[in-house]
């Protein structure tokens, strides 16, 4: 199954939303959160998705449009 690593960062106006459960529930992604911190005014989170490859491309391109700045991110996400 096709995977990416990736980090998000939010603006304040997204910190609410379900974003991430969204990505899971519309296009059948599986999302493993490594890393966040979440503050009132912005947030970031660093995580995996796997799913098909269509899937991830909707899921990004989904995410980009709500207004979530999406990064690729390399390497061991958890190493200090």
């Amino acid at each position: 199954m096709p995977s990416m690593r990736v980090r998000l960062t939010f603006p304040g106006g997204l910190i609410k939303e379900p974003v991430i459960y969204n990505v899971g529930q519309r296009y059948d992604v599986v999302t493993n959160i490594r890393r966040a911190n979440v503050e009132r005014e912005a947030g970031w989170v660093v995580m995996e998705m796997s799913g098909s490859d269509v899937g991830l491309d909707e899921a990004v391109e989904y995410l980009r449009e709500v207004g979530v700045e999406v990064e690729p991110v390399g390497g061991d996400v958890v190493a200090s």
